[in-house]
């Protein structure tokens, strides 16, 4: 009799966790299941942003504003089972860490000057000591460029594989600002201060700034234009001043009252304009108990628009 409970007790608990493994299974197939049926319907929120971009560069390619509301306005697509969310920016409005280069050959990048001292300039528009900000923007330079010789206040390989986990410099353009974290003097107290601030277009160029999309909270994006002319809160009160619907070129900007005591660089002249070639979109989905995040960068170079990257999770 007691060898016929103990029998019966070991093939509850046998058929107890085959049960429990067949529910975990069941789970992880069905959130599987949610989350690719959920990448798909980002995939045709791309779709859509793409058609919407290039209607807008379309109607007129010589200027973007912000007439309309476009800009970070969520555009709900209701998907069966659940809710995906779209939203599109203006994704030039940013340091381009890839610009902290130039490509002299194909692949064969070398450090630029004026983008590392504007890197340094932005960063203490931002709170960011001098003494700190110097050092991280040449070694940002160096992480980026495809030589082995450290700027005056950079790190190159040498630096690295002293760390008690070593590595090296990528020596090639950053996929994502996170691979910032990984440079010289960058705390995540740092970080945190500039990365609103910065973005990686696959171009080794600096970004243009749109004179007419920029926000008034993104104003040290075009203070760091002007070293020492123009303060933040000068910026600020410069875009709020903005007409609706925006100005009909470059020309007709820096001639303003409040900007005619300013002679601006030819760098800074060089990166304003009245329109847009890179956006950003973010999209939400929310399908059956599985959430998903994208981001995606969109080339408005040429027309029709395309997706040149995406990258799905929270925003690093």
């Amino acid at each position: 009799m007691l060898t016929v409970l103990l029998l019966v007790a070991v093939i509850s608990v046998l058929a107890a966790t085959a049960l429990e493994k067949l529910r975990l299974a069941t789970r992880l197939s069905g959130n599987a299941a949610a989350t690719e049926q959920a990448r798909a319907y980002a995939y045709a929120a791309e779709t859509l942003a793409l058609t919407k971009v290039t209607d807008l560069l379309g109607r007129d390619a010589a200027r973007v504003t912000l007439a309309g509301g476009w800009s970070g306005k969520p555009f709900p697509l209701p998907v069966p089972g659940g809710m995906a969310t779209a939203r599109v920016r203006d994704g030039g409005n940013c340091f381009n860490l890839n610009g902290l280069v130039v490509e002299t050959e194909p692949r064969i990048y070398a450090a630029y000057t004026p983008a590392r001292l504007q890197f340094a300039r932005l960063m203490r528009l931002v709170g960011v000591s001098a003494q700190l900000a110097v050092p991280i923007a040449d070694a940002a330079s160096d992480w980026i460029d495809s030589d082995t010789y450290p700027l005056p206040a950079g790190a190159e390989d040498s630096v690295y594989l002293g760390a008690e986990t070593p590595y090296r410099t990528a020596n090639t353009l950053m996929a994502d600002p996170s691979e910032l974290r990984a440079v010289s003097g960058v705390t995540p107290e740092i970080y945190a201060k500039i990365r609103p601030w910065l973005c990686t277009l696959p171009i080794a160029k600096p970004s243009t700034i749109n004179i007419n999309t920029l926000l008034p909270e993104q104003a040290p994006l075009f203070a760091m234009l002007l070293p020492e002319t123009l303060s933040v809160e000068g910026a600020r009160q410069l875009l709020l001043k903005r007409p609706p619907q925006g100005y009909e070129s470059t020309v007709a900007f820096w001639k303003l009252p409040s900007l005619t005591a300013i002679t601006p660089s030819p760098d800074a002249l060089a990166q304003t304009a009245v329109t847009t070639h890179w956006f950003a979109l973010d999209v939400d989905v929310t399908l059956g108990g599985a959430e998903l995040e994208q981001q995606s960068t969109i080339d408005a170079t040429t027309l029709p628009a395309r997706l040149v990257s995406r990258q799905w999770g929270e925003r690093s």
